[in-house]
């Protein structure tokens, strides 16, 4: 039986409203595990799980056809100061419904599980997963990046975070360096020791000015910024160390290994990456998806933030309700209009949709 949009848009709203009043900040989503899974089975699917991991695939399942993977996060950032209102008690006035998550990512949660449910209850010429993932905000290990490898083959993926429902194509990846200089310590008033912040400096300056040759279309160029530093024991003492961290914003012409290759090859500081994981991603224009989105006056754009696309080896894009500037905020909102049109046109754009 083929389900109606109209029903399930208030169903998806007042999914939210609980996702609202459930805390679940990253690595505590267990409450909100819980939330979900009763949705889904309210709908007639048995979810599968993994730690704070959801997902479902339709009743139909065959292996001979293609295979998309619609997901968001269920995990939230910690509320910051400003509220004005209780960001744990979804409140809705007129159009608006406030609460923590509302806007990222959970409005992208609802409106993507409604569309699984209501494309899943007709034939499609493709099976479709959906994955109700943890720890996006921290880039958690136990989050999509442990469940992917679990799915079966997938031809193409969404991502639902807030970009107003226009498909980003394309995303920067993160590289984080924790550098460090050595000097010689000395007697500040005396002609002696080797400065390590003047070391730094040196670094520091090249980390500003330096500019990578290859600049994508969609995401500009790679983007350094030294954000933290730390150096000194006592005024009267040359320091002898300066550890600094700069975050870098790589695009898809780079993996994160040639950018630290080239970093690394151009300073002379220590430089000790955390982590590689956090690669850009892009998705092909041709993409049947994009290319039904752009048909229908959708714009496409690189996004500068990371998301849970950076864990999926297959074509991806950004796509949700909401807007990207009010995720964080104090008063974080969405407008329930924003819900019900999502809805409808995630189903517009994959409903009959041939990979």
């Amino acid at each position: 039986m083929e389900l109606d949009i109209d029903a399930l848009y208030y169903n998806a709203v007042d999914l939210l409203k609980e996702m609202i009043k459930t805390p679940s900040f990253s690595r505590e989503e267990h409450n909100v595990v819980e939330v979900v899974a009763a949705c889904m089975r309210k709908m007639g699917f048995e979810p599968e799980r993994k730690g704070n991991n959801l997902w479902v695939r339709n009743k139909d399942f065959e292996e001979s056809k293609p295979t998309i993977l619609l997901n968001s996060h269920m995990d939230t950032v910690r509320p910051v100061s400003g509220w004005t209102k209780d960001p744990f008690m979804p409140e809705i006035e007129g159009e608006v419904l406030y609460g923590l998550g509302s806007n990222d990512a959970g409005a992208s949660f609802v409106c993507l599980l409604h569309t699984f449910f209501i494309l899943t209850s007709k034939k499609q010429d493709y099976n479709l997963i959906f994955l109700a993932s943890c720890e996006e905000e921290v880039s958690g290990k136990d989050g999509a990046e442990a469940i992917v490898p679990l799915l079966p083959k997938i031809e193409f993926g969404i991502v639902g975070e807030p970009t107003q429902m226009n498909p980003a194509i394309a995303e920067k990846g993160l590289l984080v360096l924790d550098c460090t200089s050595y000097g010689k310590a000395g007697h500040a008033a005396r002609n002696e020791g080797e400065n390590a912040i003047y070391k730094a400096m040196q670094d520091i300056d090249w980390f500003r000015t330096y500019q990578f040759p290859k600049v994508s279309d969609l995401l500009g160029p790679v983007k350094m910024t030294v954000s933290m530093i730390n150096a000194g024991t006592q005024h009267n003492v040359v320091p002898d160390k300066c550890d600094f961290v700069v975050d870098v914003r790589s695009n898809e012409l780079y993996s994160n290994e040639e950018l630290f290759e080239i970093i690394d090859k151009h300073t002379s500081c220590e430089v000790r990456p955390r982590s590689f994981r956090l690669n850009s991603s892009r998705i092909a224009i041709e993409n049947p998806f994009v290319q039904r989105a752009i048909m229908i006056g959708k714009e496409t754009y690189g996004s500068p933030t990371l998301s849970d696309q950076t864990f999926m080896p297959f074509p991806t894009l950004k796509m949700g309700p909401g807007d990207s500037a009010r995720s964080h905020t104090a008063d974080e909102y969405i407008l329930l209009s924003e819900i019900r049109e999502a809805i409808e046109l995630y189903v517009k754009l994959l409903d009959g949709l041939r990979l």
